[in-house]
């Protein structure tokens, strides 16, 4: 540049009259040099409105793996910028609330599982809450029949959200400040990006609910079908994040943003207040940590089920030599269905937020107990939901979630997954704010013995009450392997979650698959109730054949999770991998 302005000034044989235009031409080049500049500080080197994203990468420096594109881009620049995983897990989760809105939130919550550059392990929960007008029979109809309409959808549907909370108890192990991780997002929902032809569709079928939900009529609703390609725009949203730059978390909870949730509250019936938002705080939890064959396995603790349910699942199969059976085979596929079933048949009587119901973590993972559990298991037959309830002690989440993983060459390794529980939440956009609300009151036990939206049943220890935090499914992990980051595995799903992380680990871990393998080749599914057994498209018929003999009810399903992993290879370098179920991408460099 300034080789170019030396030229420019020092024309001698031009004519005054002609040196002007030099002048506006170096005029046009400077700020156009700062355009870029201004576009380098903000999402680097991708363009919002033409852009691929890779489902696999190795890089040397750090990784992201997450829902779309633009977000992990966005996360791998914070990591170019100088910044740490929790840097890039904060930037990447402000970018999925404006590029992926079915899943990706402000108005939702999470959890986080890390561990920082000195092995100190870290876990936040910032999920929802119940209002403090919820009460514990609130869905129930005057014949004393679950309304789950009401739970799962609309104003009365959404707990005070915890994912603006979470970002910011993160903050303090991130090195950046707010404005370099925030920036990116401001700039993707002022000016835009396209849409990708699934994104499209999916908009497309929601506009009937938007329509019906909504007070005041969001961005996503549009006259003529959103197509590919198409511009999304979303200046409200651009102004909440502007307002949370400006004022931290009060800017949330507080002043304008509050004021909009709460009149939205007001006009669709919703019951969540100004003293809710103000008062809701994310918690630093204990990790829930556990040993297998020799890996130490880092996972969430309640309200999360998804920690002691990984921990139950692998240990009930731990002794048995599942790696001698082979992958997918009927033997090693029943097994493992076996031990879900029967974690699942503790989640749905002993879990729930542990601040409010007193959940016995150690009996439920306690090595005796566990083998107990699978006393009565039968290696040539299924073992009917009926005849497997909770255990006995010795003393008395559309599954769209979405997760990402982030790691960097310091040791710093996160794995968080966050949640508007079903597809868009509620289906209610604040008006004036910009962004979908939760319906995650249904994650609650409305009614003991009535299944939510993912067919889950509980009891006493996840029914409602005012400040209590709902039970979830989300499982996000880090596996370590001689005390260092090996794993950063994750999943949406809702009540598959758990399960597919238990796959995911029991690939990699006995059955030795390449990383890819343990995310794209078919998944199972067990949850006790429905008595099921759900597989994917491509799942061996060998096996399925031979389930149904034993006494397995079958059923195809669609798509379950979208996995992001991320694998320390032995020459230190990171294999990230982003599930081929969905429009995920991994970035790196």
């Amino acid at each position: 540049m300034i080789a170019i302005i030396s030229v420019v000034l020092g024309i001698k044989k031009h004519s005054m009259r002609i040196r002007p235009l030099y002048i506006f031409i170096l005029f046009l080049l400077f700020v156009s040099c700062k355009s870029s500049q201004r576009s380098a500080e903000g999402i680097v080197s991708i363009n919002p409105y033409s852009y691929t994203g890779e489902k696999r990468t190795v890089s040397e420096n750090g990784a992201v793996v997450s829902a779309h594109t633009l977000a992990s881009e966005v996360g791998v620049s914070i990591l170019k910028k100088g910044g740490n995983a929790f840097d890039a897990a904060i930037a990447t989760q402000f970018a999925l609330a404006v590029v992926y809105p079915g899943a990706g939130n402000l108005g939702g919550g999470g959890f986080l599982v890390g561990r920082n550059a000195e092995g100190k392990l870290i876990s936040i929960d910032y999920r929802e809450k119940a209002p403090g007008l919820a009460h514990r029979d609130m869905y129930i109809d005057k014949d004393g029949k679950a309304d789950t309409d009401k739970s799962q959808n609309g104003h009365l549907s959404s707990g005070v959200p915890g994912t603006v909370a979470g970002l910011f108890e993160t903050m303090q192990y991130a090195k950046l400040p707010l404005k370099d991780l925030i920036s990116p997002a401001i700039e993707l929902a002022e000016k835009g990006f396209a849409i990708s032809k699934n994104e499209a569709a999916s908009l497309n079928g929601l506009q009937f609910a938007l329509k019906k939900q909504n007070t005041v009529m969001p961005v996503f609703v549009k006259n003529i079908p959103w197509k590919a390609g198409d511009t999304l725009v979303q200046k409200d949203l651009a102004n909440t994040l502007k307002r949370i730059l400006e004022k931290g978390a009060a800017g949330f909870y507080e002043g304008e943003t509050a004021r909009l949730i709460v009149e939205e509250m007001k006009r669709g019936h919703g019951i969540i207040s100004l003293d809710d938002l103000k008062n809701y705080k994310a918690k630093q939890r204990a990790p829930h940590i556990f040993n297998y064959k020799g890996y130490t396995i880092i996972g969430m603790s309640m309200p999360s089920s998804g920690g002691v349910l990984l921990h139950q699942m692998m240990k009930m199969v731990e002794d048995r030599n599942i790696a001698s059976m082979g992958f997918h085979s009927t033997a090693a596929v029943q097994l493992m269905t076996e031990a879900e079933r029967r974690a699942y048949a503790d989640r749905a009587e002993y879990m729930g937020d542990a601040d409010f119901y007193k959940v016995p973590v150690d009996m439920l993972t306690n090595d005796v107990y566990l083998q107990q559990r699978m006393k009565n298991y039968d290696p040539a037959k299924a073992t009917p939901s009926s005849e497997v309830g909770p255990g006995v002690l010795v003393a008395a989440e559309s599954e769209e979630t979405t997760h990402l993983s982030v790691i960097d060459k310091d040791g710093n390794a996160v794995a968080v997954t966050t949640t508007l529980n079903n597809g868009y939440g509620s289906r209610t956009v604040v008006g004036g704010a910009g962004f979908f609300m939760n319906d995650e009151m249904d994650d609650f036990s409305i009614k003991p013995g009535v299944p939510n939206l993912y067919g889950a049943v509980g009891g006493e220890a996840n029914a409602i009450q005012p400040g209590k935090r709902m039970l979830s499914s989300m499982t996000p992990t880090i596996v370590l392997k001689d005390n260092k980051p090996f794993l950063v595995v994750g999943t949406p799903g809702g009540t598959t979650i758990p399960t597919q992380v238990f796959q995911t680990l029991v690939n990699i871990i006995d059955f030795n698959l390449s990383t890819t393998d343990a995310v794209y080749k078919p998944k199972f599914h067990h949850q006790w109730l429905p008595d099921l057994f759900y597989f994917e498209k491509g799942f061996p018929e060998s096996a399925v054949t031979a389930l149904q003999k034993m006494g397995y009810t079958t059923r195809l399903r669609g798509a379950i999770g979208r996995t992001e992993v991320i694998k320390v290879l032995p020459d230190g370098k990171f294999e990230a991998v982003a599930d081929n179920r969905g429009e995920d991408a991994a970035a790196g460099w």
